[in-house]
């Protein structure tokens, strides 16, 4: 067995006994990197009216970039940033007709309050927990 092991090992495979770490990193589009950092109860403002009015949460999430919301582009100019956002909401507004534009509405809310969760809570929380 061990010599089974080994040569599993050197072929780059890792036995069941080696404790392999595998980091998962999600790539985000150009879109939803634009969501901001939001505090709670405004993230969760946003979601509400998303819900409830396709895009509205998003348009607002918009203008916490030009009030200085953090997002996932930090090489892009805050300006560029606002216009990302202005753009997911419009898209949001004209394909709620069709139902695609309301579940996208909810979701970008949704993403809106897990990211405006506090980072100490997120990194001890497990993905079940979120």
């Amino acid at each position: 067995m061990d010599q089974k092991d080994t040569e599993m090992n050197e072929k780059g495979v890792s036995s069941s006994t080696s404790g392999v770490v595998v980091q998962v990193r999600e790539k985000k589009g150009a879109l939803r990197a634009a969501i901001p950092y939001m505090p709670f109860p405004v993230a969760v403002i946003c979601l509400f009216l998303n819900t409830f009015v396709p895009g509205l949460g998003t348009f607002i999430s918009a203008f916490t970039v030009l009030c200085g919301a953090r997002t996932d582009l930090p090489d892009r100019h805050m300006c560029c940033v606002f216009w990302l956002n202005i753009a997911a909401a419009f898209i949001q507004i004209v394909t709620a007709i069709v139902m695609v534009g309301w579940i996208m509405s909810i979701f970008w809310g949704m993403d809106m309050v897990i990211l405006a969760i506090p980072l100490g809570y997120r990194e001890q929380a497990t993905p079940q927990q979120l």
